[in-house]
């Protein structure tokens, strides 16, 4: 999204049009996830997750942190105020959506199943 210290619209906006992205963003809200969990979360594959984070990277909508063979994925938000303002709006709108409700719910369960790799830290057990 940044070219040299440029706001990019193009690339924020292209990357906020996926519904896959979307999900992945919601999914983020409360916090770190390893990339682990969202293809099961998303009922998708690896590789499309990976392209789709990709592409959040290159929006700098996403960082990631390397914690030995696992990549765990966190939130940025914009830093272009009116970018900020959108994002934030975007991701209050997905709040009452039912799809995004489900995968949270989802995820809660996976990750903190005693069957998973790892347990994402803070995030408690839906019920």
């Amino acid at each position: 999204m940044v070219e040299g210290k440029h706001f990019n619209a193009e690339i924020f906006f292209s990357a906020m049009a996926d519904r896959t992205r979307l999900r992945i963003l919601n999914l983020l809200r409360d916090g770190e996830v390893c990339v682990c969990f969202f293809a099961e979360t998303l009922g998708t594959n690896n590789p499309k997750i990976s392209r789709h984070l990709s592409y959040l990277k290159r929006a700098s909508l996403v960082s990631g942190r390397r914690d030995g063979k696992w990549m765990h994925y966190s939130l940025r938000r914009p830093t272009d105020k009116d970018a900020a303002e959108v994002f934030d709006a975007a991701m209050k709108m997905l709040e009452s959506d039912k799809e995004m409700i489900e995968d949270r719910k989802r995820l809660v369960n996976f990750c903190c199943s005693p069957d998973a790799p790892i347990m994402i830290q803070g995030r408690a057990k839906a019920k």
